[in-house]
């Protein structure tokens, strides 16, 4: 049996996401003892060990990070601190940063595999997806394993099982579904399938004040951050999908607010904009139908679509409760019957369970898959 591999973790973003995912790895990486955290920034400064032999503390990191003077690292530095250690590196980036994305074929290429929710690094430019692809396993097989699954899904198993269905050879017709808890949360109000829901403006209200938005509400409500998720799975599935303005992108800003320069200001006058939607509502009703804000990808057609459509009540995107993502899969072998995905599609603690469950599986595949028992 081979001898098995020292694996250190490194951690770039530490707060939101990043703090949930390391208050999981204190449950997850004592269970591997030749696994150990070596470094975690955030984007001021930088926690590391002192030699490759030391791990960090999972109890005292927010301590120790806040205490430490050492900066943060620039993606060209972290490289080449990884180059003074022959062990296998897992970089979990849990930030939004374009700069760090775009330096992921670099890490690759160097054999470090990548752990990310970061949905820049997929969505963006399309020369970028192809060399991050390009520049991991087994595409390049002396290159560094990719994990993104909480890119689209947050904890949700999208990118697995669209893969699986990939690899064991079926035919992906369609991909449609909510893909964005803030927009569920709000249609699932807005028009319920029973009652009449509240104001437009007034769901907003709520859900900002739930946390469900962007501290701007204007950063869910112009749907990029559904579009982003689109674009990965459309590549995903062969479509060379250049960018989000590739395609149709329905926002839900009035035009007149566009230009508001704080989200309080676009609060305070959307109001006057309730009417527009509840328009839009009253169409659907006439129809027995709801409406939703759904994104759409038809392989044949080679179409991806984001904006508001409208659905039966019995429809199982109809039916959904409180923040919940749907996500499905028409293909040649599940026919009529889409295979579905449903669940908490957004928050830190289901965000950080999907990094948390790429790591597992990074581990593995990094040969340091044995457990204390």
């Amino acid at each position: 049996m081979a001898q098995e591999k020292k694996i250190s973790v490194a951690v770039i973003g530490a707060g939101g996401v990043g703090r949930c995912f390391l208050q999981q790895c204190s449950q997850i990486l004592p269970q591997y003892p030749n696994i150990s955290l070596v470094f975690i920034s955030r984007s001021n400064r930088s926690l590391r060990v002192p030699t490759w032999n030391h791990e960090l503390s999972l109890e005292t990191w927010e301590k120790d990070l806040v205490a430490s003077g050492d900066p943060a690292l620039s993606p060209q530095e972290l490289l080449d601190w990884f180059g003074t250690t022959e062990n296998e590196i897992i970089l979990v980036d849990n930030t939004s940063s374009q700069d760090i994305a775009g330096f992921y074929p670099n890490f690759l290429k160097d054999k470090i595999t990548v752990v990310t929710p970061n949905k820049k690094a997929f969505s963006s430019d399309l020369d970028l997806w192809k060399r991050i692809v390009d520049n991991a396993y087994p595409n390049n097989p002396d290159g560094g394993f990719l994990y993104h699954e909480a890119s689209v899904g947050a904890g949700l198993p999208i990118i697995s099982t669209l893969k699986d269905l990939l690899e064991t050879g079926d035919e992906v017709q369609k991909i449609e579904g909510v893909f964005s808890g803030t927009m569920s949360f709000l249609f699932n109000n807005f028009a319920p399938l029973e009652g009449e829901g509240g104001k437009w403006s007034d769901e907003v209200s709520k859900a900002k004040d739930a946390g469900y938005t962007e501290p701007d509400p204007r950063d869910d409500l112009n749907g990029v951050d559904v579009a982003r998720k689109l674009v990965i799975l459309a590549r995903m599935v062969g479509l060379q999908i250049e960018c989000t303005s590739a395609f149709p992108v329905q926002s839900l800003i009035p035009t007149e607010l566009e230009s508001c320069t704080s989200g309080d200001e676009f609060m305070e006058k959307l109001p006057a904009f309730d009417d527009e939607m509840e328009k839009v509502k009253a169409k659907a009703e006439e129809k027995g139908k709801v409406v939703r804000f759904v994104g759409s990808i038809d392989v044949g057609r080679k179409a991806v679509e984001v904006g508001l459509k409208e659905f039966d009540k019995g429809h199982a995107i109809a039916g959904l409760k409180g923040s919940d993502n749907i996500i499905s899969f028409y293909t040649k072998r599940y026919g009529s019957n889409p295979l579905i995905v449903q669940g908490a599609g957004a928050g830190g603690e289901v965000t950080a369970m999907g990094v948390s469950a790429d790591m597992i599986k990074a581990i593995k595949d990094c040969h340091g898959w044995k457990k204390v028992r």
